[in-house]
C-alpha cells in the first residue's frame, strides 16, 4: 500500500513515518505542504493519504477535496490536535480522524478501518407502502424511521415500511453506511447532502435528491462524531 503523509512540521512528519514503521509500512511518501503534496499526487498514484489539517500554504480540508478531485480512488485519515474540524473531514470523504497526539495502536484501527472497507454484499429490501411493494438497495434508502414494531424507509419513491425493528436493521445495515444518530433514526452517510450543529451540539442533516432534514439526538451526534474518530 503507497502512503502519503502530509504535515508542515517535521517532527510530527517524523514521529507518524517512525509509526508507520513500526506497524509495517514501508512505502511511505512525505511532504511538509499541500502544495508538494499535490504535485506528487500527480507522479504516483497514493492509496491513502494522512493529511494535517492546520497547515499555513493550505489546510487539509482544501487540501482533501484536490486530492480527491484528482484521485477519486484515494483514501483519506485527517490527524489534528483539534476535534472540532470532524464534520468538515467527513464532507471531503475521509474514513478517519486521528487526534493529536495518538498512539501506534489508534493508527492501526484506523489503517484497518480503510483496509476493511469492502464493497457490500448484494442486499435488497422489499418495502410497501399500502398496496405497492418496492425492491430497495441500501444505497437507495436516504434514511430509515423507527415506527413501533417496523421501520419507514425514505427513498425516491417516498416512504415506505419495512416489517423490523430499528435495533435490526441498524445490525443488518452497519456495513452499508448507515449510522444510528437517534433512537428513531439511521441515516445513509452516503446520501448525506450537508450538515449543521445545531443547539446542544446536536447536528442537523440534509440529504441529496430529498428537501426534508432529520436532526440527531445529543447522543447521536456524539456517536455520529466518534465514528469518525480514532484514538478517543
Amino acid at each position: 500500500m503507497n502512503l502519503l503523509i502530509v504535515d508542515d512540521e517535521p517532527l510530527a512528519l517524523a514521529r507518524l513515518e517512525r509509526l508507520l514503521n513500526t506497524l509495517g509500512y514501508s512505502s511511505i511518501t512525505s511532504a511538509q505542504s499541500g502544495v508538494e503534496a499535490l504535485e506528487l499526487a500527480e507522479t504516483k498514484n497514493f492509496d491513502l493519504a494522512f493529511l494535517d489539517i492546520s497547515m499555513s500554504d493550505m489546510d487539509g480540508i482544501e487540501l482533501g477535496y484536490a486530492l480527491r478531485y484528482r484521485h477519486s480512488a484515494m483514501a483519506i485519515i485527517y490527524q489534528s490536535a483539534y476535534e472540532n474540524y470532524a464534520l468538515k473531514a467527513f464532507d471531503v470523504g475521509a474514513l478517519g480522524y486521528l487526534l493529536k497526539p495518538y498512539t501506534a495502536e489508534a493508527l492501526a484501527r484506523a489503517i484497518e478501518r480503510v483496509t476493511s472497507t469492502t464493497p457490500a454484499k448484494d442486499l435488497r429490501l422489499i418495502s410497501k407502502a399500502g398496496d405497492e411493494h418496492y425492491l430497495l438497495r441500501p444505497e437507495e434508502i436516504f434514511y430509515i424511521k423507527a415506527d413501533l414494531t417496523e421501520v419507514i424507509f425514505r427513498s425516491k419513491e417516498g416512504f415506505s415500511y419495512y416489517p423490523k425493528k430499528i435495533s435490526e436493521l441498524q445490525s443488518l445495515l452497519e456495513s452499508h453506511a448507515f449510522v444510528r444518530v437517534h433512537r428513531s433514526y439511521l441515516i445513509n452517510l452516503d446520501r448525506i447532502k450537508e450538515m449543521q450543529t445545531i443547539e446542544q451540539s446536536r447536528i442537523r442533516f440534509s440529504f441529496k435528491g430529498i428537501s426534508e432534514s432529520i436532526e440527531s439526538s445529543k447522543d447521536g451526534a456524539k456517536t455520529f462524531r466518534q465514528h469518525f474518530k480514532e484514538g478517543q
